[in-house]
């Protein structure tokens, strides 16, 4: 006789990027297992690679594209999942601001851990009075390429690489060109061709993007002070 099937509850959430609403289950055994091992690793590639084995496994809701989905959606995901999963409840250790040495462990609710938007963050860029860009959001595929395979590429490069990737079109009033359809070679002279400022305004959009974000107020036991430290991203709340 087969043994019983073991019943996995459902659970939903809106991603940050869209409102859309998705439903979701707990990682399981198995899963974990997968987790645990990649950590151990020390590895960013084999986490990361861990991580969207485990969201695409755990979201339930049809037509989620994984790698399509921008950084924050992917941290507020699994962060939700990892909630559901091992307790709503995480341990860190932060290192104390006032003498960036000593250690304090903090405990933290998960449901308090938000994506952080900025109200100044705007996705349509105005590069002179005729010519405008709109910008898409890094996918997680897209970051991991631009940060963990660097190649010999210097920071410039990869920054000009980011931006490529991330500018979904450029248009005037009479004319649109989508990034699609324009080669690395064309992309590469257009960002060129603009001046500081015009630069600066483009790397302001990620800048500002929205970002998984918590702080806390720790004490440090040596020297008494008290100070706030903010976590960002996904792997300060697993450090």
């Amino acid at each position: 006789m087969p043994l019983p099937k073991i019943a996995t509850p459902t659970y939903e959430l809106e991603l940050p990027s869209t409102g859309q609403t998705i439903n979701y289950r707990p990682f399981l055994v198995k899963e974990e297992k997968v987790l645990v091992i990649a950590l151990e690793s020390e590895d960013n590639k084999q986490i990361t690679s861990a991580i969207k084995a485990v969201l695409k496994n755990c979201i339930i809701t049809k037509g989620i594209k994984v790698e399509s989905l921008p950084t924050f959606d992917i941290e507020f995901l699994f962060l939700n999942i990892r909630g559901k999963s091992v307790g709503e409840e995480l341990e860190v250790n932060v290192i104390c601001p006032d003498d960036e040495k000593t250690e304090v462990p903090v405990t933290i609710d998960l449901d308090d851990i938000k994506v952080q938007k900025n109200e100044n963050h705007n996705n349509k860029i105005k590069i002179d009075d005729n010519v405008m860009m709109e910008m898409k959001y890094p996918s997680l595929d897209q970051f991991i390429k631009n940060n963990f395979d660097l190649d010999d590429k210097n920071a410039m490069e990869q920054s000009f690489d980011l931006i490529a990737t991330s500018i979904d079109k450029i248009y005037t009033t009479d004319e649109v060109w989508a990034a699609a359809d324009c080669t690395k070679k064309e992309m590469k002279e257009f960002l060129e061709g603009m001046n500081s400022q015009q630069f600066k305004d483009i790397e302001s959009f990620f800048e500002t993007m929205p970002k998984l974000s918590h702080t806390i107020s720790v004490t440090n036991p040596n020297t008494k002070v008290k100070s706030d430290v903010v976590l960002e991203g996904l792997a300060s709340f697993f450090a």
